[in-house]
């Protein structure tokens, strides 16, 4: 199948639009302001002809720094319209990892908005050496003079820079590579995966079609556009109409949910996980008959699980109670989410199964996939006409998945990478001559065709008895606790299995004062043997189904999260392993030399 590039399905997009319709919606102070189609292609237009004025031309590399915001799509278009490469950095970055994306690619221009991303890129422009210009937007007045304004630059744009962007975009090539995304990864030095148009479009159109968006939609789009997933998703609500409200910061997604009323939205585990903690925390915050409700119709939910999240068939009483508890409970928590979401897809990890369960149970519909950047990214994906909880879907359309003797997940279709930017040994590594990608995740296929993921297959882990051990699920288990908010699980070639749990502490705060306990920080709450008790019975609560080598002997309680500031986290929010692994190795390393037998623990969680 022929895939179009992203240029043309940009073009036809625009051109199927009411010209005065609002397809980008940005928060400007405190209202919601939106562009129009016609207005967004004028500002592409006017950005691409400075980009031509200025040398950038087929394959060159342009570095993209900003958060959320529709400039960033308006660069984005402006640069592959010229047939050259995007480069996308997270934004924000560090100013090494910064300056190596920029040197390793030779950025022949970089693109930035925003205060703090501009000041952060000319404090290490003198160390990105092939850089020839700066473009700025929404920038602080002080900054130097000696970079170019954005708002200046398509400030004049008309209908024949408009002309001339469909004459160039016309000539680009499905072919060739659209951008360049450097991977955060979870080891080693971050690689540049080149994608090309056609790998984008395709995943693009084969991934959207089981998702049917219909008129009145509106995606919310928060998760870093540095990342393939949240740009797949944004392009797809393009291509088929969906107006986009951008989020540019995370603290800001509550709000963005409530003003917005969005009715997609793609997320990532923890996002769930925070939603979920949040959920529960409401009814620690109600008393009396409120109290009583709120319990009635949470056990109500849990009795519903069967029906609401698989469809087998309860009795009319039950669902008679489903109805009551929805309006008295269930239609405010949606309500948090604005309302209206009817699709919240999930990706980057998988999701723990009792989570999703009682989401459905409520009737939040999160639809799980995966994917990864080397696949454009979505492999799999559950939809409102296929899914299944637990599974993150099927293959879509035009994408092969097969395991391999040892379990790993291995892809093949139009939306596999082209390789790694000048690295042509560590693409042979995943790479095969015939086209199949190996992911390095573990999994299997269900007699149906769903996909199930079990763990990173270099996250396994093999203790001192050759058992062998999957983190993530353990990890997921653990944070179905109301009073557990992160958690790593360590054990490889050790006699026995830890963990290094993050307490929710407004959860534990809230729940000590029922006691009679007050904590003064986080530290104190980590340190506490009252909360120390509280863990160990959630941990040997939701371990209990575990054989025994999985079973978790020793646990510390840490004073913070794991955070991507850190170093600890993707941009996907996935665990960095071995970094939290030597962060921690004192902690970890005293775990481990108590007497064989192990046994609770004095309080040794402060931050190393």
């Amino acid at each position: 199948m022929a895939y179009p590039a992203l240029t043309q399905s940009l073009l036809d997009a625009i051109d199927r639009q009411p010209p005065d319709k609002g397809v980008m919606l940005s928060k400007v102070g405190e209202r919601w302001q939106s562009v129009t189609a016609r207005e967004l292609l004028r500002r592409i237009a006017g950005l691409s002809r400075a980009l031509a004025e200025l040398g950038v031309k087929t394959d060159d590399r342009v570095g993209l720094f900003s958060a959320n915001r529709p400039e960033w799509h308006i660069a984005d278009f402006a640069v592959v319209g010229l047939g050259a490469i995007n480069v996308p950095i997270y934004f924000n970055e560090s100013p090494e990892r910064i300056t190596y994306i920029l040197n390793d690619c030779g950025a022949k221009l970089v693109i930035a908005f925003g205060h703090e991303q501009v000041r952060r890129l000319l404090g290490c422009r003198e160390r990105a050496g092939a850089v020839e210009h700066i473009i700025v937007g929404a920038a602080p007045p002080e900054i130097a003079t000696d970079v170019l304004r954005y708002e200046a630059l398509i400030s004049s744009a008309g209908d024949a820079d408009v002309a001339e962007y469909r004459r160039r975009a016309a000539q680009v090539n499905c072919d060739q590579v659209a951008t360049i995304i450097y991977t955060s990864g979870t080891t080693g030095v971050p690689k540049g995966v080149m994608l090309t148009h056609s790998n984008l479009t395709a995943n693009t159109i084969d991934s959207f079609q089981g998702l049917q968006p219909v008129a009145g939609d509106v995606g919310l789009s928060f998760l870093p556009l540095a990342h393939v997933y949240e740009r797949i998703v944004d392009y797809g609500y393009f291509f088929y109409g969906v107006p986009i409200a951008y989020v540019g910061k995370m603290e800001q997604l509550a709000a963005a949910l409530r003003e917005v009323r969005p009715t997609l939205a793609a997320a990532v585990p923890r996002v769930f996980e925070k939603l979920y903690a949040a959920i529960l925390a409401s009814e620690r915050q109600v008393t009396g008959w409120r109290r009583r409700i709120y319990e009635w119709a949470m056990n109500v939910a849990r009795k519903c699980v069967l029906w609401r999240a698989y469809g087998k068939s309860v009795s009319p009483w039950l669902k008679l109670q489903w109805h009551i508890a929805n309006r008295l409970a269930y239609a405010k928590v949606r309500a948090g989410v604005g309302g209206r979401m009817r699709a919240f897809i999930s990706g980057a990890a998988p999701l723990s199964k009792d989570m999703l369960e009682f989401f459905w149970s409520v009737d939040l519909r999160v639809y799980q996939g995966y994917g990864l950047t080397e696949t454009s990214p979505i492999v799999s994906s559950s939809n409102p006409l296929v899914n299944r909880v637990g599974a993150v879907g099927r293959p879509i359309p035009n994408v092969d998945v097969r395991i391999a003797e040892d379990g790993e997940i291995l892809v093949k279709g139009p939306c596999v990478m082209r390789g790694y930017y000048n690295k042509p040994a560590e693409t042979a590594e995943v790479l095969s001559s015939d086209g199949w990608l190996h992911t390095g995740d573990i999994g299997h296929l269900d007699a149906d065709g769903f996909l199930y993921v079990t763990d990173r297959k270099k996250d396994l882990i093999k203790t001192a008895a050759g058992k062998f051990v999957a983190p993530q699920p353990i990890e997921n288990g653990l944070k179905t606790s109301p009073f557990i908010s992160g958690a790593v699980i360590v054990g490889d070639r050790r006699r026995f299995i830890i963990a290094l749990i993050v307490p929710n502490f407004d959860a534990v705060e809230a729940k000590g004062r029922e006691t009679g306990l007050s904590f003064s920080s986080p530290a104190e709450i980590a340190a506490h043997p009252w909360v120390r008790d509280l863990i160990r019975g959630e941990i040997e609560r939701l371990t209990s189904h575990l054989a025994q080598y999985e079973t978790i002997k020793r646990f510390a309680l840490l004073d913070h999260d794991f955070s991507f500031e850190d170093g600890q986290l993707t941009y996907s929010m996935k665990i960095k392993r071995h970094v939290v692994e030597q962060r921690y190795h004192d902690l970890i390393a005293r775990l481990y030399t108590e007497e064989d037998e192990p046994r609770p623990l004095p309080s040794c969680e402060k931050r190393q």
